[in-house]
């Protein structure tokens, strides 16, 4: 059954607030460089940036505990990062290059880290919410306690298998948060004119899938509603739905004029919703931290940001060699 109770937004201290803030900052920094590199021509394919919904990952996060997995879709920079995963080794997947995390051979949308559990970037709109119900089988089949955050978009969630994941995860009382990041625009359609349904987390209650929807550009609000979607799965009661209101700032992809949308909405949002200046806000009126500290933290975010790029404008690219490595077969047998 579904609810409409929303999480009440937890204490949290100075040093997790100005977590959270140096956590948003560092996918928001990295993001605006990858735009650069590709404008340069050292990212090729596609590339999906992040920039606007940082607050989603990183409240997530905050509620996940060590060997919690998590998968997503091609928009999985945000992800990386905020699960852990070096930025040097997340930029030189993104160009192509051996020091990439899975060699240069997955690029933008098809990289994973089993040291994080970060099992994909999937470049199939939808593919990968069944593939993260699998996960949370696994866990349960296990007995081990862990927790599968499945994320997709308000695009992916019209897809059919979505709703067959939802049916077989509620048969089976799995493990696993389905997080819809409803940033309004599939591609370019607008959530208003691609369903007549008020809000996409109701559905799940055909299959008596509780959920609820939440303000995606409040961390601390994510980190609520985390916390009690990721409680109802340790209790083996779940699975659980967070559909996540958020919003990019950026187009689709690179690709993308984002021309079906005002500058002046993107700008509204900017200015009055950013997840990140919210969070400077609250750090600052509360006296948690001062300007000096706040800009120490951004020096120290450049930093990283910029040792990613040179790392990965540095790194070798892969040698044909690898062409043949972490493939199922390497010889094709011959019939006798």
């Amino acid at each position: 059954m579904a609810t409409r109770k929303a999480a009440k937004k937890p204490n949290v201290s100075a040093d997790e607030l100005k977590a959270y803030y140096r956590d948003m900052l560092l996918i928001r920094r990295f993001e605006e460089k990858a735009g650069q590199l590709y404008g340069m021509g050292l990212i090729g394919g596609f590339c999906h940036l992040y920039i606007g919904q940082e607050a989603v990952v990183v409240g997530l996060e905050a509620a996940a505990e060590e060997g919690d997995k998590r998968i997503t879709s091609y928009r999985d920079h945000g992800h990386m990062l905020a699960c852990g995963m070096d930025p040097s080794g997340v930029m030189a997947e993104l160009t192509g290059r051996e020091g990439g995390y899975s060699k240069g051979k997955g690029g933008s949308m098809h990289m994973f880290s089993k040291e994080k559990h970060f099992y994909g970037g999937h470049g199939i709109v939808a593919a990968q919410v069944p593939l993260g119900a699998g996960l949370a089988f696994s866990d349960k089949y296990k007995g081990n306690d862990r927790v599968t955050f499945t994320y997709f978009g308000d695009g992916a969630a019209n897809q059919g298998q979505v709703y067959e994941a939802y049916n077989m995860a509620e048969l089976w009382n799995l493990p696993v948060v389905f997080v819809i990041e409803n940033n309004q625009y599939a591609m370019g359609t607008s959530t208003k004119r691609s369903t007549h349904s008020p809000s996409y987390w109701e559905r799940g209650a055909a299959y008596g899938i509780k959920g609820e929807e939440v303000d995606g550009m409040d961390v601390l609000a994510v980190k609520a509603a985390g916390e009690k979607a990721v409680a109802v799965c340790r209790a083996g009661d779940g699975p659980y739905i967070l559909e996540i209101k958020t919003y990019r700032y950026r187009g689709h992809s690179m690709s993308d004029p984002a021309k079906y949308r005002t500058r002046e909405e993107v700008q509204k949002m900017r200015d009055e919703r950013d997840p990140i200046e919210a969070v400077r806000s609250m750090l600052l009126t509360g006296k948690h931290a001062s300007e000096e500290d706040l800009k120490a933290i951004d020096k120290e975010i450049k930093e990283i940001v910029n040792e990613s790029a040179e790392f990965a404008k540095t790194s070798p690219e892969p040698a044909l060699e690898e062409l043949w490595t972490d493939i199922y077969a390497t010889e094709i047998p011959q019939e006798a």
